[in-house]
């Protein structure tokens, strides 16, 4: 399992139509093979900035299959003229997992 994280820096004041978009396109992402979740969180302490991690069943999933699809430009087309700066996006694998 492979985890992609990106920091979004939502331009300040569209927080909310950020959001609306975010709710049409999460249907795009989650179709996608390899999918296994996504979590979109919204910091407490710089309200413009999100907080996205996409669980991927390989690393290939996203920067090939994801970003390589019709989809993805679809995905483009409503998220990406929110972000300024455009975001980082790094891919993570677990080292250690504690479940409560």
């Amino acid at each position: 399992m492979i985890t992609e994280h990106a920091l979004l820096s939502v331009r300040p004041g569209l927080e909310e139509e950020f959001e609306t978009a975010f709710g049409k396109a999460k249907s795009i992402i989650g179709s996608m093979p390899g999918f296994q979740s996504l979590t979109l969180s919204r910091c407490i302490e710089s309200p413009s900035t999100y907080l996205l991690l996409v669980q991927w069943a390989r690393l290939q999933d996203h920067t090939e299959g994801f970003r390589g699809s019709a989809e993805y430009q679809e995905w483009r087309a409503l998220l990406h003229h929110f972000y300024s700066p455009f975001p980082t996006v790094e891919h993570y694998e677990p080292v250690v997992v504690l479940k409560g």
